[in-house]
C-alpha cells in the first residue's frame, strides 16, 4: 500500500509541469495565482516536495482540473475516457493522454479571437510538436514568424521564445504533444511574408 501510494505522489510533479508548460505559464505566475511560493512550486515540480491537500487545492483551482487529474485517481474499472476540456482566453485543450510523465498529447481548438493581437512570446521547460488539423496557425518562435495549414507540422524547444495563435481570425485546431524529450517530426511550415496571405 505505502509503495502504491509513493507511486502516485511522485507522479504529481511531471503533471504539474505538463499543465503548466501547456498553459504557457512561469512557476511566478502560478505562484501568483495561487499563493504558494516559487520554491515551493518548484520543489513539488521536481519531486523534492511531497505534495498535501492544503497545496494541490489551490494548484487545482489555477488550473481549473479536478483534484483527482493532479494525482492520477484510481481507474473504476471504466474503459471509457472521460474528457475534461480546459478553457482559456478563447483557448480549448482536450487532453487525450492522462498518464504521469513522458509526452502529453492534448487536442487545441483556438476560436479566433487573438489575432491581430501583438505576440506575447513565452518560455518554458520542454519540448512541444503541432500538427495541424484544420484552419491556419501563425506561429512565432524567436524572430521566425511562420504560417501553418491542415497537414503541417512544427516542433520546437519550448525554451525558444514562442507565441502561437489563428492566422486569420477563424477557428484552428490541432494536436500538441508537449513532453521532455521523443521522437521528433520534420518541421514544414512556409514562413510568414507581407504579401501571404492566410487560408
Amino acid at each position: 500500500m505505502t509503495s502504491d501510494l509513493d507511486a502516485v505522489l511522485d507522479a504529481v510533479g511531471p503533471r504539474l509541469r505538463a499543465l503548466r508548460g501547456q498553459r504557457n505559464l512561469t512557476l511566478g505566475d502560478v505562484s501568483a495565482a495561487s499563493g504558494i511560493s516559487v520554491s515551493t512550486l518548484s520543489r513539488l515540480e521536481s519531486g523534492q516536495r511531497r505534495p498535501n491537500l492544503e497545496i494541490l487545492l489551490p494548484i487545482a483551482q489555477v488550473y481549473g482540473v479536478p483534484l483527482d487529474d493532479l494525482v492520477g485517481a484510481p481507474p473504476t474499472g471504466d474503459p471509457r475516457i472521460h474528457l475534461r476540456p480546459i478553457r482559456h482566453h478563447g483557448k480549448t485543450a482536450i487532453p487525450l493522454t492522462r498518464r504521469p510523465g513522458g509526452v502529453q498529447a492534448f487536442k487545441m481548438v483556438l476560436d479566433g479571437t487573438a489575432r491581430g493581437t501583438e505576440p506575447d512570446l513565452q518560455v518554458h521547460e520542454g519540448y512541444e510538436w503541432l500538427y495541424i488539423l484544420n484552419g491556419s496557425l501563425r506561429l512565432v518562435l524567436g524572430d521566425s514568424d511562420f504560417v501553418l495549414g491542415p497537414g503541417e507540422a512544427a516542433e520546437f524547444d519550448t525554451h525558444t521564445p514562442h507565441w502561437f495563435a489563428s492566422a486569420n481570425g477563424r477557428s484552428v485546431e490541432f494536436i500538441s504533444l508537449f513532453g521532455q524529450q521523443g521522437e521528433r517530426m520534420h518541421v514544414r511550415a512556409r514562413p510568414k511574408t507581407s504579401n501571404a496571405q492566410p487560408e
